[in-house]
């Protein structure tokens, strides 16, 4: 025992060398975040080579416009360009327009950049992904040129043109080194997810079937495993020439692994109210495991044709047990569901257009989407109207640091935590850059010099990106590091200027956390009231026959239940009964609004009228025994009809009949709301 402690290689030894492995694998840098800080900095020192080449004014912006892009993908950087570039454009229009119109009175003139800074950040709030980047860009960007140039109105039509130059030159530059460098393509990243979403909604499947419905906690955990996936689905178009095909495969596979979800979890509680399950609905069940196994395209299709014959059958009876019809409709959307997945899956992997293009929208409640406006416009509005009062120096250097920031938070998932990233991240480039610009670059005018200083501190700030939970630091270091060294040719070493540039940065930092806190906050219960307020108004549109398009409202339901999972307030239960009654809500206006549609197909079909008529009336009233009575009578009444008039009137009446069980179920959480009767 002496020898081998002796040695080192003891249990405590092995304990320590695995602990220190552990905190190496943890803390030191993958080969990826090498590489992609790697093509970060070559980008970013290329774009600053080449502005200083051209002697284009404040050459520091096209590194800055690099880092701004800096994304680890290439489809992401490819579609943040594209927007970040339309906002450059707009908002340069809008600066020039500005000006021209209050630039003689700066009240106004501020006036006007806080209501378009607000209106921009509005309309970013129902846009997605760099879409709403864009719009958001858009905003701040007028305060750039505008109160850049607010001492100098007559030079903002050059400063506009100035600074849509260095933005296109940032763009071409990191256009270039991830092409040249072979950065990661984004579809190749999202393929392994979809797969992994797809055995995940399979596996979902398989306990569904074997324990009953799981729940909406366990629901709601699958569907914000799929719902990231819509961002990087939107960013691989502008990849490779079949891009637009890979784009809409992942969406097609995304939008039906939700339906997917949602099918099988009503198979599951249909199947449990039937006391004794007919030999059709024990080879629905049958097929539906088999398609949660790892089904191939030719028994997709196999198994499809066979539940649309055991469906029609079950019509032309016209006597089935409502929930069996249930069963077998649900069990045939299950199979028509994983059609999609499976082919959207390999229009990803090999850019064949895929059988349809989904829509992916986006849920986004009125009243937050205000708030977070008016919590920019007002920030700005009294930052600007502060530093005029004090009369300090640069300060329109301040606001438009304000005005950027401000606009950044409103786009992220979590504004205060981004804001806490913002001070620290300010506080980090403020220090950096003094080292750099007065510790090394002190005297030096050579460019390589410059290149080496820079690249630690932007190989760092690229690592803090990667990471989730340091993300806001990483993106504001590696944004306001070279922003504040001001890297120029020749360069200068005004230290007083230097300080207060800081100085304010880290105010304007400071600012936006106190905003973000205090000026109009939501708290995630008045996000909870405002998402089941817009659920409620999105259900009455759809019972009366405005739902929309079915498929486009299960998408933009399931976003809806992905951001109202995430707002945790209350005890357990208080949850767990908020989000059972959320996914009421969305149950019952995709059987709403599916009902109404199929009902409208069959109107032309003269027998059908009488019930379509009843149940019209059912809807509309949230009545669950009128749309029983009603769900039987159209079945009845098709069952003498021709085959797709039979496989409609299924789709009608398990809708029907779905609508009809959400309402007897949760009829006093209805009734508060004011859609059902008792």
């Amino acid at each position: 025992m002496a020898e081998v402690s002796a040695s080192g290689t003891g249990p405590k030894s092995d304990a320590f060398i695995d602990r220190l492995i552990a905190v190496l694998d943890a803390w030191v840098p993958k080969p990826a975040a090498w590489a992609f800080a790697s093509r970060i900095w070559i980008a970013m020192m290329l774009a600053l080579a080449a502005a200083f080449w051209l002697q284009l004014d404040s050459a520091s912006s096209a590194a800055t416009c690099v880092a701004i892009l800096a994304q680890p993908k290439r489809g992401q950087a490819i579609s943040k360009a594209v927007y970040r570039l339309l906002g450059t454009l707009i908002g340069a229009v809008v600066s020039i327009v500005v000006v021209a119109l209050f630039g003689q009175d700066r009240v106004l003139l501020f006036v006007s950049v806080a209501v378009w800074l607000g209106l921009c950040v509005f309309v970013a709030q129902y846009l997605q992904d760099t879409r709403a980047y864009g719009a958001m860009l858009s905003g701040y960007t007028v305060a750039i040129i505008a109160l850049g140039q607010i001492s100098d109105p007559q030079g903002v039509f050059d400063a506009a043109v100035s600074r849509v130059a260095v933005i296109v030159l940032g763009i071409v530059a990191i256009t270039f080194i991830n092409d040249a460098l072979a950065s990661p393509s984004t579809w190749r990243a999202l393929l392994p997810q979809l797969r992994k979403a797809w055995d995940g909604t399979r596996a979902y499947a398989h306990e569904s079937l074997a324990q009953g419905d799981l729940g909406a906690a366990r629901t709601a955990a699958l569907i914000r495993t799929i719902a990231p996936m819509r961002a990087d689905a939107s960013a691989i178009a502008g990849e490779l020439d079949d891009g637009p095909a890979r784009a809409a495969g992942a969406r097609s596979c995304i939008a039906a692994l939700y339906v997917m979800a949602a099918s099988i979890r009503t198979v599951a509680a249909a199947a449990a109210c039937l006391r004794d399950p007919s030999p059709a609905v024990a080879e629905a069940m049958a097929i539906c495991r088999r398609v949660a196994d790892a089904p191939d395209p030719d028994s997709l299709d196999r198994d499809d044709e066979r539940m649309r014959d055991l469906v029609d059958a079950a019509i032309r009876d016209g006597r089935r047990p409502l929930d069996e019809v249930v069963v077998l409709q649900r069990a045939l959307d299950f199979v028509c569901a994983a059609t999609f997945a499976q082919d959207g899956i390999r229009a990803v992997a090999d850019g064949h257009e895929p059988l349809r293009d989904a829509r992916l929208p986006t849920h986004r409640d009125f009243p937050v989407a205000l708030r977070g406006a008016l919590r920019v416009a007002v920030g700005f509005a009294a930052t600007a109207a502060t530093f005029v009062a004090l009369g300090l120096p640069q300060a329109s250097f301040a606001l438009v640091q304000v005005a950027a920031t401000a606009a950044l938070s409103s786009v992220t998932p979590d504004p205060k935590k981004f804001a806490n990233g913002v001070v620290i991240g300010m506080i980090l480039a403020a220090t950096f850059a003094g080292v750099a610009r007065f510790a090394f670059l002190n005297g030096v005018q050579g460019f390589p010099m410059l290149a080496m200083v820079m690249a630690p501190v932007i190989f760092l700030g690229c690592f803090l990106s990667l990471n989730p939970k340091t993300f806001g630091i990483g993106f504001i270091l590696i944004v306001f590091f070279p922003v504040l060294l001001g890297p120029s040719n020749p360069q200068t070493y005004d230290a007083q200027t230097f300080l207060l540039n800081a100085f304010l940065v880290v105010v304007a930092a400071i600012i936006l956390s106190i905003v973000v806190r205090l000026v109009i906050p939501v708290t995630p219960a008045q996000q909870r009231v405002f998402a089941l307020d817009s659920a409620r108004r999105a259900l009455a549109d759809a019972l009366v026959g405005e739902g929309g398009d079915a498929t486009t409202r299960t998408s933009l339901n399931a976003d809806r239940l992905s951001q109202f999972a995430g707002y945790s307030s209350g005890s357990g239960a208080v949850r767990r009964a908020s989000l059972s009654h959320a996914f009421a809500l969305a149950r019952l206006e995709a059987a709403a609004a599916r009902s109404h549609a199929e009902l409208r197909r069959l109107w032309s079909v003269t027998a059908l009228q009488d019930a379509i008529r009843r149940a019209r009336s059912g809807l509309a009233a949230a009545d669950d025994r009128t749309l029983e009575t009603a769900a039987r009578d159209l079945i009845r009444a098709a069952s003498g009809q021709g085959r797709s008039v039979r496989l409609t009137t299924a789709r009608a009446a398990s809708d029907l009949i779905t609508a009809a069980r959400t309402v007897a179920r949760y009829r006093k959480f209805l009734h508060r709301l004011g859609i059902a009767v008792f």
